[in-house]
């Protein structure tokens, strides 16, 4: 929750039927990229000089870097699949985590949950199977911040900035390997049910 004097406190935001109208996702899709894209604007763009007194304008003190809330977060990742060079990511609605992986030597998938914070991170937990090996669950965690009226993700704790959404959508970013629903859940079946049988 953000405070009066600018700073905020890192909380997690869960899914909340009745505060969101999440049942209604390609609606909240279509609204939701406007509300989140002009909040991130207003943020990056709000307060950029002042006048002094003799009316000449003084550029205000550098601003700290403005992440995202955890509802513009939750507009950006919830029930969506984040495809990846060898499989991909699903983040529920219901804060439930489904991601497959080709992977080296033989195929696994990841069961877990994800969460947002209002300091701009997104965490997915993941345990990972193959038929060979299990693991148990991971955090893993990405920073996101607004810059001049961008944002941009890094892999915690010190990845490198890159684009991840432009307000006006670039090839280039990240967010382009997203597609809206689960489009990837037949190859996570596909794969689960090939590491759970016995032959």
């Amino acid at each position: 929750m953000r405070t009066l004097n600018g700073t905020t406190a890192e909380t997690t935001s869960s899914y909340e039927p009745g505060r969101l109208e999440l049942s209604r996702p390609h609606r909240l899709a279509k609204v939701g990229w406007l509300v989140a894209l002009a909040t991130c604007g207003q943020l990056a763009f709000g307060g950029g000089a002042a006048p002094a007194k003799n009316g000449t304008p003084v550029e205000a003190a550098a601003k700290p870097d403005i992440a995202p809330t955890a509802f513009e977060l939750q507009l950006l990742y919830a029930d969506r699949t984040w495809n990846w060079k060898n499989g991909a990511a699903y983040f529920g609605m219901d804060r439930r985590l489904h991601a497959w992986t080709k992977g080296e030597d033989s195929p696994a998938v990841g069961e877990g949950r994800w969460l947002v914070t209002e300091k701009g991170k997104m965490c997915m937990e993941l345990a990972w199977r193959s038929k060979t090996y299990s693991t148990k669950p991971q955090r893993t965690c990405y920073s996101h911040r607004v810059e001049n009226g961008n944002i941009e993700q890094r892999k915690d704790p010190d990845g490198t900035w890159y684009d991840f959404k432009h307000a006006k959508d670039d090839p280039a970013d990240e967010h382009q390997k997203f597609e809206a629903g689960n489009t990837k859940g037949a190859q996570f079946d596909e794969t689960r049910k090939l590491i759970d049988s016995k032959s």
